[in-house]
């Protein structure tokens, strides 16, 4: 199967706040979808995350895209909406000590995101597919498909309004493009 990863253009928040669940508008969702027409096979079915973010750009890629909430950003909790630095050193160092396992208060942690968004994508029964999602949740997918230990996930960057294409095996996952 070959997914292309797409994340949602840059969203309206101020800088420096926590914003996975909520449901922010982007900017410059036109030129993105302009520019992945261009980039990605035509005729593809599109599935996305139901947040706005996301569901614009989805929708400019095809008629009736498929909306699943398995493809939702990670729910920060008590976290969403707050600036970065509100939150504490001590909050953000205990994530940082396990990015996979920690959930923020009322949230989910990294692990749990991972498991509902392979979910999703054991049950799509296409050999190509687009979906456009979030930067967490591409980063898990893409460190499972690569089988990297969770200390390296947050090596794994993606660009707002760019197209990631994996190819996955029964052995992994093969990146076949980044941040196009």
């Amino acid at each position: 199967m070959i997914l292309h990863l797409v994340r949602h253009p840059q969203p309206v928040v101020p800088p420096g706040t926590c914003y996975g669940r909520l449901d922010v508008p982007a900017e410059g969702v036109e030129d993105a979808v302009e520019r992945l027409r261009a980039l990605l096979p035509a005729g593809l079915p599109v599935w996305t995350s139901p947040l706005v973010r996301c569901r614009r750009l989805a929708e400019g890629l095809h008629t009736q895209p498929m909306v699943d909430g398995r493809l939702a950003e990670m729910d920060f909790g008590a976290w969403e909406g707050r600036p970065w630095e509100a939150i504490g050193a001590a909050a953000l160092d205990a994530w940082a000590a396990d990015v996979a396992g920690f959930a923020p208060p009322g949230g989910e942690s990294a692990r749990e995101v991972q498991g509902r968004a392979l979910a999703c994508i054991a049950e799509l029964a296409v050999d190509e597919a687009v979906l456009v999602t979030h930067a967490g949740v591409q980063r898990v997918l893409l460190a499972h498909w690569l089988g990297l230990a969770p200390e390296r996930w947050t090596d794994l960057v993606f660009a707002y309004g760019t197209a990631t294409t994996v190819e996955i095996g029964l052995s992994g996952g093969t990146v076949l493009g980044l941040n196009r």
